[in-house]
């Protein structure tokens, strides 16, 4: 029942904010449509595609049609008799001429149809660019919230380890070096807020740039989202789609075809041309010379062969080839630098998803031991082990894990979308699968609760007090079996309630002194919690988890169940046992 109240709040919450979130794959649609970079590479694909029209052009029949008009008057004296000239001729001449054999015009057609497909590939590059550039920009937006958030949440636990302090000092419980050392770490805060704030602006902004419209609250990553490898796991596999599918590479190769019919069509400047002319001609004279009238009119048709032999153009033909050569030579060069840097940075992006995933792992294990290790200081704290610097200690360990754990992830999966990109793989699919990673900030982190611990809308107060008492629960077992794997026997013994079951109807001084001497006689004890299972019910806990217990001696992994009871607003263990 109450996992089932759980699932409608969250999804009230879900819809409640899913107008105004955009997520990873609504942002990339509005950079679709409003980016610049992109637009003017759709441009230039236009452009290029006419390459192919003009290529043809040379290879198709030329058809002209002309004419002239002219008029002639005048007047001439012979032997003293004088004579006037009054013409006028008017004609027009169709004409036809299909090339037989011009090599430059088909090795230019060649070209045309290699520029489309250059055209096409580049548009194709900028498209996996523009999902790329648009990820890197929102998972920036993301992380740079993730680090204002912890600087704030630093600021507010600095803020009230502050307040502890003068308290402390005012009632002598506490010396000013603890006070002066808060209010230093205090007035850092704050400055390091202004610049966390100043960096999410730029990031911002920076996303703005390529959606063109103000980027609002964006979804982020779902609370525990387990990543995965590259598919298939083979580095060899992804360097070589790089070498031979990245579109750069393609594009290249397309640019030194083209350059290499380049010195073909040059060096046509020394071949012989043949052409099919036909023309049909109309000319009419009207008019008088020497006052005898004079009135033509002549039809002509011509149909044959015209054909040309180059012999000598001041050896231009033979400097343009000489070029053509050296820049297919460049084009080839530029060919190996394409597929070199493709597969360099299909290495870079393997190895970064990789080493990614590996310090999410670590980073996740360290989340968890930076919470035991504040419970373990917060109680120290309580109980006069611990001072006040140990407990900010141990709080700033926690933000920092915190936010370097989801950088790492966006890293990872921004990596992960680069490397696609490098084999020239990268769909819109591979964003939707990113995409679906993503929740909300309704249901985002922290089981639902805001820092201050007051439950997040539309979640109910009751529910969130049993959300919020598991997750208390939760935490005391970890920094439960964090003292005990530090031999901390004090902090240890500070778990246990005033009325605990001691094992054998042992005393409690009698057991408390065994437990002290098994810690003080220990060299090394790991105690980790697995699969931990919490049931509350009013002010009492019922734990249940897998124990993995490894010393000197002994390692053992046993299913445990631990009873808690709440005194004095902590949780403390009142029965221990093992078993279900």
């Amino acid at each position: 029942m109450r996992k089932s109240l759980l699932a409608t709040l969250v999804t009230a919450a879900l819809l409640a904010q899913s107008a105004h979130a955009l997520d990873l794959l609504q942002v990339y649609r509005e950079a679709l449509a409003n980016d610049p970079v992109y637009a003017s590479a759709r441009y230039t694909l236009q452009a290029g595609q006419e390459a192919g029209v003009q290529g043809r052009a040379g290879l198709l029949p030329q058809i002209g049609l002309g004419g002239t008009y002219t008029r002639a008057d005048g007047e001439r004296e012979r032997a003293g008799v004088t004579s006037s000239l009054d013409s006028r001729t008017n004609s027009y001449r169709a004409s036809l001429t299909q090339p037989l054999f011009r090599w430059a015009n088909w090795q230019q057609y060649q070209q045309g149809k290699l520029s489309v497909a250059a055209s096409e590939a580049g548009f194709a590059q900028a498209q996996q660019d523009l999902i790329v550039r648009v990820s890197q920009a929102y998972f920036d937006v993301l992380a740079a919230q993730d680090a204002l958030a912890s600087v704030q949440a630093q600021k507010a636990a600095i803020t009230e380890q502050l307040a502890s302090a003068k308290r402390n000092f005012e009632v002598g419980t506490a010396t000013i070096t603890d006070t002066h050392e808060a209010q230093a770490r205090f007035d850092l805060a704050v400055a390091q807020e202004f610049a966390a704030q100043s960096d999410l602006d730029i990031k911002r902004a920076a996303l703005e740039q390529i959606i063109g419209k103000p980027a609002n609250d964006l979804a982020s990553l779902r609370p525990g989202v387990q990543l995965t490898g590259p598919q298939p796991a083979q580095l060899e596999t992804w360097v070589d789609s790089a070498q031979n599918r990245n579109y750069r590479v393609i594009g290249q190769e397309f640019n030194r075809e083209i350059a290499q019919r380049e010195i073909s069509r040059l060096q046509a400047g020394h071949m012989p041309t043949v052409d099919l002319v036909a023309s049909r001609g109309h000319t009419k004279q009207r008019g008088s010379t020497l006052n005898i009238p004079d009135d033509t009119t002549s039809d002509t048709t011509t149909v044959g062969v015209e054909w040309n032999i180059p012999l000598f153009s001041g050896f231009s033909v033979t400097s343009q080839v000489r070029e053509a050569v050296a820049l297919s030579e460049r084009a080839r060069a530029d060919l190996e630098n394409a597929r070199r840097t493709a597969a360099q940075e299909a290495r870079q992006a393997f190895l970064g998803v990789n080493s990614g995933l590996a310090q999410v792992r670590a980073l996740e294990a360290a989340q968890i031991s930076s919470q035991s290790a504040l419970e373990s200081n917060r109680l120290g704290y309580e109980v006069g082990v611990r001072i006040n610097i140990d407990v900010l200690n141990a709080q700033q360990q926690l933000y920092v894990t915190r936010r370097d754990l989801s950088k790492a992830r966006y890293d990872t999966l921004v990596n992960s979308l680069r490397l696609k990109s490098a084999a020239g793989t990268l769909s819109e699919e591979d964003l939707t699968q990113v995409n679906a990673l993503l929740a909300p900030p309704s249901v985002m982190p922290n089981d639902l609760r805001s820092d201050s611990g007051k439950p997040r809308a539309p979640v109910q107060a009751a529910e969130a007090t049993l959300i919020n008492a598991e997750k208390q629960v939760l935490d005391v077992l970890h920094a439960w079996a964090a003292a005990w794997s530090a031999l901390d026997a004090q902090t240890y013994l500070g778990f246990y309630g005033k009325d605990f079951k001691t094992p054998q109807g042992q005393s409690r001084r009698a057991w408390e002194a065994q437990r002290k001497r098994i810690l003080s006689g220990s060299q090394r004890i790991t105690v980790k919690i697995d699969q931990p299972a919490v049931t509350i019910t009013g002010d009492t806990a019922t734990a249940r988890f897998r124990q993995i217990y490894s010393s000197d001696s002994h390692n053992e992994t046993s299913d445990k169940t631990l009873l808690l009871k709440k005194q004095d607003g902590k949780w403390r263990i009142i029965e221990e046992h093992s078993g279900g």
